[in-house]
């Protein structure tokens, strides 16, 4: 999985709420609580529950063949 400083920027400004660290994105990822189809053909939503501020945060990773390119991350109150 890879989260480039570039993406990790865009989180962090866009995003100030989500108050996690990048290695608990990554962790998300790697061990989800739920993980469903994104909107977009190769797309995957990541769901964590209680690693920030709120009850879940949602990771949203792109796959480009095998391997995940994280693109966003924010805060859920509640499972969608």
């Amino acid at each position: 999985m890879t989260l480039s400083r570039q993406r990790w920027r865009h989180i962090v400004t866009r995003h100030l709420e989500l108050g996690v660290t990048p290695e608990a994105l990554l962790a998300a990822v790697a061990r989800p609580d739920r993980r469903v189809p994104g909107r977009e053909a190769g797309e995957e939503w990541f769901y964590r529950c209680g690693a920030g501020p709120t009850l879940w945060i949602r990771v949203v990773v792109h796959f480009d063949k095998k391997r995940g390119i994280i693109v966003t991350a924010f805060p859920r109150r509640a499972f969608p």
